[in-house]
């Protein structure tokens, strides 16, 4: 695939220094450092560059062998704080014991966070308990800003305790707004009690939160991004039929569908299309989708790369003539945000065939910066791919739009001087007024 690079000088705006106070910020979120949250790091990183002294709160360790160079450039190891919740029921019932009988324990804040009535098995599991001693040498923060619904619960819990404080901000993706939701609809509800700011990845999940009783002056749209410097624009220069080279990239679980772009690249490939399938990312579905592919009979037209650092994903879209996101909702009920994946390739200028899922249709309009299938459509995603590959000048104009989306909506810097902006808002107003969608 011969490649020539347009307008390279586009990149994210430059994120100005802060012009008010530094902020004390917690970003809480379940695990770090994890491969797959992207959005999060940059959001940290951002947040650093910024000028604010951010502390990464979490209740486990990443457990991935590779992590994100920017881990160690920023050394956010250092500025992490784990629950340490040992793994045992009694293990944790000894080590609570002895937490009680430190010096200087709070005792009162410890019995507090035991209230099975109010906290049901937040308390029962013990979780409070474990995260309000080990944030009892922690000075207040301006800010908590939780990553996912169940996270700013947990903070909304302990905040009630005294253990953490701070003003409280909660940004909602995707598990949290569908698969935690289906056995407890009402999940949320000391949260939108006690919480100050939401922040939903999408109108749809914006839509859903007020369905489910959060205050409308609480809830602002502030989508993930990128840093399109990072992915050079550059658009394929491709005849029709010569090889087709198609990416998918994600961990491959169920709601990424690559079951379906497996059997997608082999409908095509049996009405004769020369097509070499590449698939980036890691996980639990891996052994499954190998023995599919291989029982499909696309053998050597498909390439299982594993986990990729972003110069690597950077490199195979540049090397790609279409990434194949067929997204899904998975049988547990799991959805996705908007992934990252997709504002990375439309950045690269390649053009992108998805699925009419969750928040996708709000990045991509159909017919102008790429193409949409339903869920599950098998022969909607081949036939969206075959188009491009019978178009070439569709596909350049595709990656045109899709560029000039992600630069005007999608920049990671431009969304992190908003998200600061609220921040400062949250924390010296005392309340906050839902600022326009970005």
């Amino acid at each position: 695939m011969n490649v020539r690079v347009l307008n390279p000088g586009i990149a994210s705006a430059a994120a100005p220094k802060p012009a008010g106070r530094r902020l004390r910020i917690a970003v809480f979120v379940h695990e770090f450092p994890t491969l797959s949250e992207t959005f999060v790091l940059s959001q940290i990183t951002g947040l650093i560059d910024r000028g604010h002294d951010v502390t990464i709160l979490a209740n486990a360790r990443g457990t991935q062998p590779h992590v994100h160079p920017e881990v160690a450039a920023y050394r956010l190891h250092d500025r992490t704080r784990y629950q340490d919740l040992p793994p045992g029921r009694w293990a944790r019932l000894l080590t609570a014991g002895r937490l009680a009988t430190r010096p200087g324990a709070d005792r009162r804040r410890l019995l507090a966070a035991l209230n099975l009535l109010r906290y049901g098995r937040d308390a029962l599991s013990l979780r409070l308990y474990f995260w309000t001693a080990r944030l009892a040498a922690e000075a207040p923060f301006d800010v908590i800003h939780c990553h996912f619904g169940p996270m700013g619960r947990t903070a909304a819990f302990l905040r009630c305790i005294g253990a953490l404080r701070g003003r409280l901000a909660t940004t909602f993706h995707g598990v949290d707004m569908s698969a935690y939701l289906r056995a407890a609809p009402r999940y949320y509800r000391h949260l939108f009690r006690h919480g100050d700011l939401f922040l939903p990845i999408s109108w749809r999940w914006r839509e859903a939160l007020l369905a489910m009783g959060a205050p409308a002056d609480r809830v602002a749209v502030h989508r993930m991004g990128i840093d399109p410097s990072r992915f050079p624009f550059a658009l394929g220069d491709r005849r029709s039929g010569t090889l087709l080279r198609v990416l998918t990239v994600g961990r491959l679980v169920e709601k990424k569908g690559v079951d379906l772009g497996l059997a997608a690249v082999a409908a095509f490939a049996a009405r004769g299309v020369a097509v070499h399938y590449d698939i980036v990312g890691d996980g639990p579905l891996r052994d499954r989708l190998e023995a599919q592919a291989a029982a499909l009979g696309l053998g050597g037209r498909v390439v299982f790369h594993g986990w990729q650092n972003q110069a690597a994903v950077a490199r195979l879209m540049a090397g790609s003539d279409v990434l194949l996101a067929p997204s899904r909702t998975d049988a547990t009920g799991d959805q996705e945000g908007i992934p990252v994946t997709l504002m990375e390739a439309m950045a690269s200028g390649l053009p992108v065939v998805s699925t009419r899922h969750s928040g996708i249709p709000e990045l991509i309009e159909h017919g102008v910066s790429g193409w949409l299938a339903e869920e599950g459509d098998v022969a909607g995603l081949a036939d969206a791919v075959l188009q491009l590959e019978r178009d070439p000048d569709q596909a350049l104009r595709f990656g045109r739009a899709a560029r000039e989306r992600i630069a005007a909506d999608y920049d990671v810097g431009r969304l992190n001087a908003r998200l600061e902006s609220l921040l400062y808002g949250l924390s010296s107003e005392g309340a906050v007024r839902a600022a326009p969608a970005a």
